[in-house]
């Protein structure tokens, strides 16, 4: 395993923040490793701690009567310059557990109100978003929304149009739009699972 020699902090920002890492792997080749984090200062990076503590959350909601449909964000991002097809997501709250986060989050981007379901831990245990250059991790909360679609609780920086996706529209989606990994793969399998939270049994 690779020893890390040196942590040297290069930004300070509210939401993200770029570090250098000098480092040298088990062959020898010593390297100079920049990474994005979601931290404030190197003492809290996981570098540091060692632990892996959710940055954010997404949030996977069946809506319907028939639970038939899934809310979705198209979302305009600056690193593409164009608009991508997410699930509704967002940063926890110091002291706020998963669910608690996915409740206020869902809620701020789209106005539903969301119910969590309790699943096992480790379908909710948080997951590394894009390791190879950033330590953010995301946990994944499933469950169901209801009530009435705006967009009046959005932050005015949020260029975000929420979208109710049936089986038909997720194929489409797939095949012509831009789609975050990890909602790409749940549309997946939505499209195929008879019951969307089957796995989850």
């Amino acid at each position: 395993m690779a020893t890390i020699n040196s942590v040297e902090q290069l930004t300070e920002n509210k939401f993200v923040n770029l570090f250098h890492v000098k480092g040298e792997n088990d062959k020898g080749h010593k390297s100079n490793y920049f990474v994005a984090s979601r931290c404030k200062t190197k003492e809290d990076l996981m570098i540091t701690t060692g632990k892996n503590v959710a940055d954010g959350v997404s949030i996977y909601a069946l809506c319907g009567e028939k639970h038939d449909k899934v809310v979705m964000v198209r979302q305009y991002r600056y690193p593409i310059n164009t608009y991508i097809y997410e699930f509704p997501a967002g940063l926890c709250e110091p002291g706020e557990d998963y669910h608690e986060a996915a409740v206020r989050e869902l809620h701020e981007e789209t106005g539903l109100v969301f119910h969590p379901l309790d699943v096992d831990s480790m379908y909710e245990l948080p997951r590394f978003s894009s390791v190879g250059m950033s330590d953010e991790s995301v946990a994944m909360v499933f469950g169901y929304a209801d009530g009435e679609i705006t967009d009046k609780y959005q932050e005015l920086s949020e260029e975000i149009q929420v979208v109710l996706v049936d089986r038909a529209e997720a194929k489409r989606i797939l095949k012509e739009e831009h789609v975050a990994i990890l909602a790409a793969y749940q549309l997946q399998h939505f499209i195929h699972d008879e019951e969307p939270f089957a796995f989850l049994h």
